[in-house]
C-alpha cells in the first residue's frame, strides 16, 4: 500500500513501439494523415501523428510525478480516466472502460496494449477491447512496421513465426521481445511539463462501472524455509550424496 505508483515494465515496451512509430512516419514524410493512438499507457511521439497516452484505474493514477513520467517518453498528450470506481476492476470491465474512453477521443488509427499487467498479469485486456471495438486483434505482437497504410506483423508462437498483414484500425498487444524502452533524458523530462493532459472521471466518458470479480485479497506466496544443506566438489561420493539428499527433499 505504500509502493508508489509507476508505470507497468510492459506498458513501456508499448510506448516505445508508439514512439518508432510516429518517429517513422514523421521520417517518411507521410504523417499529416496518420494518428497513432494508445491504450493500457501506451504511445508515441513526432509532429504529424498524433499519439495519446491513455489509462483507466483508481483515482491513484492521477500523480504527478506518473504523469510526467509518461509524457517524458513520447505521447503528445495523457489522457487519464482517474476515478476510485475504477479501482478494482477485472479484464472485460477494464476493456469496456477503455472502449469508451476511446469512443471519447474520436477516431484512432491504432490501439497498442503492453502484453498484460506487471501485476496481474491476465494478459486479457487488449483482445477484450479489440473485440469489443470489433476490430482486428492479434497478441503477442513482438515485430511491427507500417507500410503503405497498413501493419507488418510477426509472432513468435510456440512452433512457428507467423508474418501478418494487419489493416488499420487495429488493436494489438505487444510482447517484451518488441524493443527496449528508451530512458527519457532531462530535456524530454522538462519538456513533459508543458504537454496536455486530461483527468476524467467514469462518469465524463459515460461509463457505469460493473466487474463481475471481487478481490478478496491479494497475498505473496508463504516463504519455505530453506533447508541450506550444501555439499562441496564433484566427486563421484559427492555427487551421489547430493543426489540421495535432493531425493529425500523430493520425497
Amino acid at each position: 500500500e505504500k509502493a508508489p505508483a509507476s508505470i507497468s515494465s510492459y506498458d513501456l515496451n508499448a510506448i516505445e513501439a508508439g514512439v518508432a512509430l510516429a518517429e517513422a512516419l514523421a521520417d517518411a514524410g507521410v504523417a499529416e494523415d496518420a494518428g497513432v493512438g494508445a491504450a493500457g499507457v501506451a504511445a508515441g511521439t513526432s509532429a504529424g501523428a498524433e499519439v495519446i497516452a491513455l489509462s483507466v484505474g483508481g483515482g491513484w493514477i492521477d500523480d504527478s510525478k506518473l504523469k510526467k513520467n509518461v509524457l517524458s517518453r513520447g505521447p503528445d498528450s495523457l489522457v487519464l480516466v482517474a476515478d476510485d470506481s475504477l479501482r478494482e476492476l477485472d479484464t472485460h470491465a477494464t476493456a469496456l472502460a477503455l472502449k469508451a474512453a476511446l469512443a471519447s477521443l474520436g477516431d484512432f488509427d491504432l490501439v497498442l496494449c503492453g502484453e498484460g499487467s506487471a501485476d496481474i498479469y491476465a494478459q486479457q485486456v487488449g483482445i477484450q477491447l479489440g473485440a469489443l471495438l470489433e476490430l482486428p486483434v492479434l497478441n503477442c505482437v513482438n515485430h511491427l512496421q507500417l507500410r503503405d497504410g497498413k501493419l507488418l506483423v510477426e509472432r513468435t508462437l510456440e512452433d512457428e513465426v507467423q508474418s501478418l498483414e494487419v489493416p488499420l484500425p487495429a488493436v494489438l498487444s505487444l510482447t517484451s521481445d518488441l524493443n527496449k524502452p528508451r530512458i527519457a533524458g532531462m530535456k524530454q523530462i522538462l519538456a513533459a511539463g508543458k504537454k496536455p493532459s486530461r483527468v476524467l472521471s467514469a462518469a465524463d466518458i459515460g461509463f457505469v462501472p460493473l466487474s463481475t470479480t471481487e478481490v478478496l485479497s491479494t497475498l505473496a506466496p508463504v516463504e519455505a524455509e530453506r533447508s541450506r544443506q550444501i555439499i562441496e566438489g564433484d566427486s563421484d561420493a559427492e555427487i551421489a550424496a547430493f543426489a540421495k539428499a535432493l531425493a529425500e527433499k523430493l520425497g
